[in-house]
């Protein structure tokens, strides 16, 4: 019998909830920490950021206008499909990091956890960020969050699953809608889990992650006019500066966290970081209407 020939998997990007190919036709190699060769990668262009943040912002207007409560069992889902497939996720951290089964499997546990934790948060976000402000006059003043948009994430170069969850479970939370830039080094883990949040209920266009350079991608994420907000979690310090220059000329809110342990419990900066605020007056007690009626 002859040998089988090993047929090498290359990994696509994950935008609109499909599974394409970059319009460049690029990729690039993955390795293992040992050198070895993993799978080939598409390399994402210019052309494919735009069609993520054009499809993130197809998929915001749905995402955003369901119900809290809705959003947490989509997100819980995620968890669930997370779990069942623990054991080949947590096979392929291993591999690409290098780590121990026990590692990986830790891993794996935590963003499991993390996600149940954040979709625990959905319906809960009215009440805690909320509140009725104390106004002096005749109005009630109620203050009521809101997401921010379209959410550019530079994933970290770390922790390839529990960074990434981290990152993207609290914007899309609170009805966000994301585009992420993977870790160049790590895009087998993050495309796996883009596999997981297809079969997840996961609205097309909510969750979108691109492979390849994100030197090469993330300034045009951050020029891109359609994009409202930056988490820039996977910069270093000169990219850092690059993007939040570029940022400042459309008026972006950009997030960058002042302590990485992702294994730390999360806390609410993530939450707060893609919140608005919206403060609604309105009049109250009687008020004189034509024909001397009143409410």
């Amino acid at each position: 019998m002859a040998a089988r020939v090993t047929v090498s998997k290359t990994y696509k990007l994950f935008s609109g909830g499909a599974f394409p190919r970059s319009e460049s036709g690029r990729t690039y190699a993955v390795t293992d920490r040992g050198g070895n060769f993993m799978a080939n990668a598409a390399l994402a262009s210019r052309k494919d950021l735009r069609d993520a943040v054009g499809a993130a912002r197809k998929g915001y207007k749905a995402w955003s206008g369901a119900t809290p409560y809705n959003r947490g069992q989509v997100i819980y889902r995620i968890a669930e499909m997370l779990e069942a497939r623990s054991a080949d996720v947590a096979e392929l951290i291993k591999t690409s990091r290098g780590v121990t089964a026990r590692v990986a499997g830790d891993e794996v546990a935590a963003a499991v956890d993390r996600l149940v934790h954040y979709a625990g948060w959905t319906d809960k976000l009215a009440a805690v960020f909320g509140s009725s402000n104390p106004v002096s006059g005749p109005f009630f003043s109620y203050s009521a969050p809101e997401p921010t948009g379209v959410v550019g994430i530079v994933a970290p170069n770390d922790a390839p699953l529990l960074g990434l969850v981290s990152c993207i479970a609290p914007a899309i939370a609170s009805g966000n809608a994301v585009v992420v830039l993977a870790a160049k080094d790590d895009p087998c883990v993050a495309i796996t889990f883009a596999e997981i949040v297809a079969t997840s209920d996961v609205p097309g266009g909510v969750i979108n992650i691109l492979t390849g350079e994100q030197a090469e991608t993330a300034p045009w994420l951050a020029e891109h006019l359609d994009v409202n907000a930056l988490d820039l979690t996977g910069a270093d310090h000169e990219l850092r500066v690059t993007l939040e220059q570029a940022a400042s000329q459309t008026l972006k809110r950009v997030f960058f966290p002042s302590d990485q342990d992702f294994t730390a419990a999360p806390g609410t900066a993530r939450l707060r970081a893609f919140l608005e605020t919206k403060t609604v007056w309105h009049p109250v007690g009687a008020v004189s209407l034509a024909g001397g009626s009143s409410y």
